[in-house]
């Protein structure tokens, strides 16, 4: 059976569901989609900023958890590129494991140094697929003695680090309107101790291919973006068949557009790493501003859409409010709320 069959037989399934079934989580490990971006070498798909983005968008339309949920943890897989060379062996090249990785991109506890140990505490908020994870990542200001360590202009160190599900305890507070089978929950670490080679930082590649020379502000950005523009391309197609075409012009065309811009600027991305070329930051603060504008363009004219499409999907368990409230969900991503 094709992806594209799969993809079929995956939005025949009843979804608004709390978690994933187990043949949804098995489809996902047969098709390698944790590990959109991973190199070859490592077991991954190693898809290039336009492929994956293509991807991404199909599973969205799919629905909107199932799109959400891979998005962040392929991205957190993504950090393959900034581990040390050791710890992604033994993360990534364990014998019959699919490694998956999320957590937290909030600063919300502690690592204290002790030799060349971390000793970690705190509670971090929103990890995406938490039940679904093989190992957490966090972010932590540093401490040494018990002393607040501090960087040149006077701002906390900060590191990230990637733990065993093993060293936390998830907190199952998500309870949302929407992307319920995301499991976005809080979890908590005491006291555990992680190697030096746990912690890393998004400034230090140590992998050649060139989706990681993306700055992953941007990187962040563009997978998200594409989320957006696939559950709205899903809520495009459900309301056709209660709407005339002319109330949905205005949606579908900036859809249309979001998506034209997204996929130009991923191919203007991958010319500039072939190039050579720097990300100065006027240039993602541009590519930043456009798709705030475009996720508030196409949440404007969802809205305005809306009354016309009758009670039913104001009503619970009905397709298109599952749509619905999955999508304004979604827009509480900080990222598009700054």
């Amino acid at each position: 059976m094709t992806q594209v069959d799969n993809l079929h037989k995956l939005r025949r399934l009843n979804w608004g569901v709390d978690v994933f079934p187990q043949d949804v989580l098995d489809w996902i490990n047969n098709e390698n989609l944790w590990n959109i971006w991973v190199p070859k070498t490592y077991g991954g798909l190693e898809l290039s900023l336009t492929e994956g983005l293509s991807r991404l968008r199909a599973l969205a339309k799919i629905d909107a958890s199932l799109g959400w949920t891979i998005t962040l943890c392929s991205g957190a897989n993504y950090f393959i590129g900034n581990l040390q060379p050791s710890k992604a062996q033994e993360i990534f090249m364990k014998a019959g494991v699919s490694p998956c990785l999320g957590g937290s991109g909030g600063v919300f506890g502690t690592a204290e140094m002790v030799d060349d140990q971390y000793r970690i505490s705190g509670k971090w908020r929103y990890a995406t697929g938490a039940p679904y994870l093989t190992h957490f990542t966090l972010n932590a200001e540093i401490l040494e003695n018990g002393i607040q360590l501090r960087n040149d202009d006077g701002s906390p160190r900060v590191r990230s680090f990637v733990i065993p599900k093993d060293a936390v305890q998830i907190i199952e507070d998500w309870n949302t309107m929407g992307l319920q089978a995301t499991a976005t929950h809080s979890f908590a670490v005491k006291g555990y101790m992680a190697h030096k080679s746990c912690s890393f930082s998004y400034n230090d590649r140590y992998l050649p291919h060139p989706i990681f020379k993306i700055p992953f502000a941007l990187f962040a950005d563009l997978t998200l973006w594409i989320n957006y523009i696939g559950i709205a391309e899903h809520l495009l197609e459900e309301a056709r068949a209660d709407i005339d075409k002319g109330k949905l012009n205005v949606l579908e065309n900036i859809i249309l557009e979001s998506d034209r811009k997204i996929f130009l600027y991923a191919s203007e991305i991958e010319k500039r790493i072939i190039e050579k070329r720097d990300f100065e930051e006027g240039y993602l603060e541009g590519i930043h501003n456009v798709a705030v504008i475009s996720v508030k363009g196409i949440s404007r004219n969802i809205i305005e859409i809306f009354p016309s499409l009758g009670v039913k999907a104001s009503t619970k368990g009905h397709k298109l409010n599952q749509i619905f409230c999955d999508y304004f969900t979604a827009t509480q991503h900080h990222i598009f709320t700054k």
